[in-house]
């Protein structure tokens, strides 16, 4: 249900929007329940709507996909793992940005919608 919530809020959002959407379910249901089918299905099925959601991405707006932490559903125990997260950008801003922090996504958010960022972190809008 929230994929077609985050697919109509994208449709019908108006200019300046700040649009956030959580998947918990990949964490809750998959990954600390170290369910090695079920992550990968819901993988398939994201990355099968991933498609529709970008195609409906004006010019100037952004998606940023990531996650908060690792959580290797093969790791033994239900804590949290560390391997890297990935920070796919579609829309403005897209290309290369090797490795960076989660710091760098909340200036970057900040700098695309023109607010005050004393944090750290560097906008990956400085880069392209």
């Amino acid at each position: 249900d929230l994929m077609d919530h985050l697919l109509e809020q994208i449709k019908s959002s108006k200019k300046d929007s700040l649009i956030f959407a959580n998947f918990v379910e990949f964490d809750t249901e998959f990954g600390h329940r170290r369910d090695v089918a079920g992550y990968a299905s819901a993988l398939e099925w994201f990355d099968k709507k991933l498609g529709t959601l970008v195609k409906n991405l004006l010019r100037d707006d952004l998606l940023i996909i990531t996650a908060d932490h690792g959580n290797d559903p093969t790791w033994k125990g239900t804590d949290h793992t560390r391997e890297r997260v990935p920070v796919l950008v579609f829309g403005k801003g897209r290309g290369s940005l090797n490795l960076i922090n989660f710091s760098d996504v909340g200036a970057s958010i900040a700098d695309f919608m023109d607010v005050p960022y004393n944090g750290e972190g560097k906008s990956f809008f400085t880069t392209f």
